[in-house]
């Protein structure tokens, strides 16, 4: 163990030089190639694309080194290190906190701009792909210098320092923190890479849908990685913080919901400029919009201006940050601005009722989506800032905006899919929404036979049984067509996600709705009824060690195993952290938490029990979007390319016949 003067520290901060100078040769050789077309000097970019992720790579090696070997010197080590935690959640810790968290983006940037180097590397004097990459390369140097002044991971601590008191309690009781973080992050840096050809298309003039093409991978891995972090993030929510919700409007979890709202507008107008050259500044607009809301995002929940269980604690790096997103912001809108003129769509919307006009209203939807959860995050920051007086905006607020959003977009799911470009006559239409219609009603009729009640909640029930139908017609057209190869590409694996997306809003409008909880008081060998379940308290347990000392309620569940919801009291900080204890099953969960006081040498504990329904089909959910994502990954049928002013070409999961 290293108590004083490690390596990790002088190592790390020379990495970070090296990161810092490749990325500004990298942004020399890169706009100097894009704007010569010299070939040896746009293969210099190459090695310095690598020079960049070899830095980056270090820096975070010499972080994780620190860490697992208590290199105490370091400040930051002081107050996340601790020599009594798990070696897991010490590898997790470094990112557990702002340096570290801001490290991990750089690591994430450093790659994927290593990565569309080498994706590239045959095209790399193509003027486009050089001012791309002079992008990223831009946006490396500034999170370097990030690392390297306001968010410095290997800043020198406060000497005699021995030991530390580890990380937030939250994040070391849960082996979710080592995956909801990089996940996320992988997603919402990954969005850097559709926004920097977007600069390099308008920079080149090059404003037709080729840079679409260019991007389209990336930008479906990056939304697919930012979808799973954040169920991830609900399940985290779930099985922690003893609340038994997923998601609660809070702040910091809007700061990742928003740009995943622009980028899924983004997926679907997209198809829409590819198919009929519409939607450009659109197009261009909403990717601009989700890599600042990035930016802003990480502003949210690093700068120390919320107050969140998942925001990090004061800094200085927010002007900073704000500084970036108004560049951003002021430069994006600026080439947009210039290159109006080259912008104009070639095709227009013949009528209202087509799958473009789907697509358009879809975007409405999520544009208006997105501002209701921007505005409710951010409203009470400005009203502080400009009255200094707090304004807490609460869950009210974003239920009775987005309900009503959530129910327009199911029933816009249902109807887009069966729409043909261009124009629909009503025939056509009534033939192709037979199905799904009856698929609607018996989903109303089984949720009402169940017991269900309340508008909203049946007509979520509703709507997203009308909406699968039309997800399973296209799929079940799509395989008769081709096989199970016609489950294959973005439009097929599109309905797959729509399929995980429909049990989402179904699971959360039950969960939501009918969930129904009850605090027991529970005595040794003296069952009590409740919810159709019984519930008997076999004894405690205690576990006592150098970190921490938790005690065990042991639960049975009508008569069967034991559940095992606890108190925790962390040593080092002298905090007590409740973890609940899930049965899970197929139709509902039961959630219970112990409540406070508690002796293990009691014969009574108060237990309280949440019943949650078809809480595991929100992760089935889940699960189906991660798995419609990845069919979207690989080609489908090849279609002839597009030409506006003709007639429109049937495709698998296309126009459906």
């Amino acid at each position: 163990m290293l108590a004083a003067g490690g390596i990790g520290g002088p190592l790390g901060r020379a990495a970070l030089v090296v990161g810092l100078v490749g990325s500004v040769f990298g942004l020399l050789a890169a706009v100097t190639a894009a704007r010569t077309g010299d070939r040896r000097v746009a293969r210099l970019v190459i090695r310095f694309a690598w020079l960049t992720a070899t830095g980056a790579v270090g820096a975070f090696v010499a972080m994780e080194w620190a860490m697992v070997t208590r290199d105490f010197s370091l400040d930051y080590i002081q107050r996340v290190g601790s020599r009594s935690t798990p070696a897991l959640y010490n590898f997790a810790a470094v990112w557990s906190a702002l340096e570290g968290s801001i490290l991990m983006w750089v690591l994430v940037l450093a790659g994927l701009t290593a990565a569309v180097a080498h994706k590239y590397r045959r095209r790399i004097d193509d003027p486009m792909v050089g001012w791309a990459m002079a992008t990223m390369f831009a946006t490396a140097i500034f999170f370097f210098m990030l690392t390297l002044g306001p968010a410095n991971p290997f800043a020198p601590g406060a000497p005699g320092v021995v030991d530390g008191p580890g990380p937030n309690p939250l994040l070391q009781n849960h082996l979710l923190v080592m995956f909801h973080p990089p996940i996320l992050y992988i997603g919402y840096v990954g969005m850097t890479v559709p926004f920097a050809f977007a600069i390099g298309a308008l920079v080149t003039g090059r404003l037709g849908e080729g840079w679409l093409v260019e991007t389209r991978r990336w930008a479906i891995v990056s939304w697919g990685m930012l979808t799973f972090g954040i169920i991830l993030g609900g399940w985290w929510s779930y099985e922690v913080l003893g609340w038994s919700g997923v998601w609660a409007w809070d702040p910091v979890e809007n700061a990742s919901f928003v740009p995943w709202l622009t980028g899924t507008a983004y997926i679907h107008s997209v198809l829409v400029q590819e198919r009929r050259g519409m939607l450009r500044v659109w197009n261009l607009s909403l990717l601009v919009a989700t890599f600042a809301l990035t930016i802003l995002g990480t502003f949210l929940t690093r700068s120390g201006i919320l107050n969140s269980v998942h925001a990090f604690s004061e800094s200085n790096i927010g002007p900073w940050l704000l500084s970036f997103f108004a560049v951003i912001v002021v430069v994006s809108v600026g080439l947009i601005g210039w290159r109006g003129d080259r912008l104009r769509s070639p095709g227009v919307i013949d009528s209202p009722i087509s799958r473009e006009g789907a697509f358009l209203a879809n975007n409405v939807l999520f544009a208006a989506f997105a501002f209701v959860v921007l505005l409710g995050t951010v409203f009470p920051l400005v009203v502080e800032a400009l009255q200094n007086r707090q304004l807490v905006v609460g869950e009210p607020f974003f239920d009775r905006l987005s309900g009503p959003i959530g129910l327009v977009m199911l029933f816009l799911m249902s109807v887009a899919p069966v729409l043909p470009w261009r124009k629909a006559s009503g025939e056509v239409l009534a033939d192709r929404l037979h199905w799904p219609a009856w698929c609607g009603t018996a989903a109303l009729v089984v949720a009402v036979v169940l017991g269900a009640s309340g508008w909203a909640p049946l007509l979520t029930f509703g709507l997203g049984g009308f909406a699968a139908g039309a997800a399973l017609r296209q799929l079940v057209l799509a395989t008769r067509r081709q096989g199970w190869r016609g489950l294959v590409g973005r439009a097929n694996g599109g309905m797959v996600v729509h399929l995980g997306v429909i049990l989402l809003a179904v699971a959360l409008a039950a969960s939501n709705s009918y969930t129904r909880s009850q605090e027991l008081n529970l005595e040794i060998g003296a069952p009590a009824r409740w919810g159709g379940h019984t519930f008997e308290l076999v004894g405690f347990e205690q576990v006592d060690d150098d970190r921490r000392t938790a005690i065990k309620a042991l639960v049975s569940i009508d008569g069967g195993q034991a559940y095992a919801p606890a108190i925790t009291k962390f040593k080092s900080m002298g905090t007590n952290i409740g973890t609940p204890s899930v049965r899970t099953g197929f139709t509902k969960d039961l959630y219970l938490t112990l409540e406070p006081p508690v002796k293990p040498t009691s014969d009574s504990a108060r237990i309280k029990v949440f019943v949650k329904p078809m809480i595991l089909w929100l992760w089935i959910g889940g699960g189906l979007m991660g798995l419609g994502t990845l069919l979207s990954l690989f080609p489908g049928r090849r279609r002839r390319p597009t030409d506006p002013t003709s007639a429109p070409v049937a495709v698998a999961g296309g126009v459906a016949p």
